[in-house]
């Protein structure tokens, strides 16, 4: 036998043993990454061939590929009408308020589920405030109508009366009242299940930071602000960051559902996605509808990469690319 040959062709096959070994050890998480490959490629990449929909003008007698093209006159429909001021309004500042009271709110729930060293009493909380999340939003809608119902509400029954007020408020009909509602709304489902995240970063910092910090005098208060927030930070940056990339998106269920469609409430509870939705029942205008789609979409990456870019700027190390 060549020694030559030999000698070169052992790191060869040791390579390829340790490419074995690799994959060996690496397939059963190999496998559990299937799943979610698939429900990614079905749910959000096969879509995307359905863009060519918002340059057309849908014929169900001539089936997709043969409707005729109409170019942006699908575009135009959206930022032509009346209402898009409002839609964009709403549906943006509505998501900046949840954006960043909301991150506040879930980082606070982590941070004093972090505080609970009983292990039954800190299960105990964590069901009780990711249960809100698991409620459908139906349901949720009831639960509201229950509190708001002008006739038979809680509200209006229980606790304007202790604060002298006996006529009561038609909540369905007064929009000034809803942005605080949906609001409370929102943060009651959302932040116990957005916590989760939080708290399991917070898990991952070592109690050595901690000791040193309370032999050095250090408060609780300072603990937080100069341990446990810098090391949650870029956990925190990411989560904003995505969230940044669907603020032209709303939670369907909570602007259209929880107030019931009620007419006098359009101006405040309308966004983007209920306004298409609303036309789309109307008219049934499915290019119009996938248009808003692609636009959100758009709109969505363009601000994500200029998120990213700012904290790029800031700190490369916190940056997702």
């Amino acid at each position: 036998m060549n020694p030559a040959m030999t000698a070169s062709g052992r790191p060869e096959v040791q390579k390829e043993k340790k490419k074995k070994n690799r994959y060996s050890t690496y397939s059963a998480l190999l496998i559990m990454m299937v799943p979610g490959l698939l429900y990614l490629l079905i749910n959000n990449y096969l879509p995307m061939f359905g863009i060519f929909i918002a340059f057309k003008k849908v014929n169900f007698a001539k089936g997709f590929f043969k409707s005729e093209w109409v170019g942006f006159d699908n575009f135009e429909y959206l930022f032509k009408t009346a209402d898009a001021y409002i839609i964009t309004r709403n549906t943006i500042l509505y998501n900046l308020v949840f954006i960043v009271v909301g991150t506040v709110l879930a980082i606070t729930c982590a941070i004093l589920l972090n505080e609970i060293k009983n292990k039954v009493i800190l299960r105990t909380y964590q069901a009780i405030i990711t249960m809100p999340h698991l409620i459908s939003m139906v349901i949720v809608s009831y639960l509201v109508y229950a509190f708001l119902s002008a006739e038979s509400g809680f509200m209006n029954r229980a606790i304007l009366p202790l604060f002298g007020i006996e006529e009561g408020i038609s909540w369905y009909t007064e929009p000034k009242y809803w942005p605080f509602i949906l609001t409370f709304v929102h943060f009651w489902k959302s932040v116990g299940y957005s916590s989760i995240v939080y708290f399991a970063s917070l898990l991952g910092i070592d109690e050595e930071f901690y000791e040193a910090a309370r032999i050095d005098g250090a408060s609780r208060w300072k603990q937080i602000t100069h341990i446990t927030i810098p090391l949650m930070m870029p956990v925190i940056i990411m989560m904003t960051l995505l969230a940044v990339g669907r603020i032209f998106y709303s939670d369907f269920g909570l602007f259209y559902q929880v107030p019931l469609n009620s007419g006098p409430l359009f101006e405040t509870t309308t966004t983007i996605d209920v306004y298409v939705f609303r036309g789309l029942a109307g008219s049934g205008d499915i290019g119009m509808s996938t248009a808003a789609g692609v636009y959100q979409s758009i709109v969505g990456f363009i601000l994500v990469l200029l998120a990213n870019y700012l904290v790029r700027r800031y700190s490369k190390d916190h940056a997702l690319f």
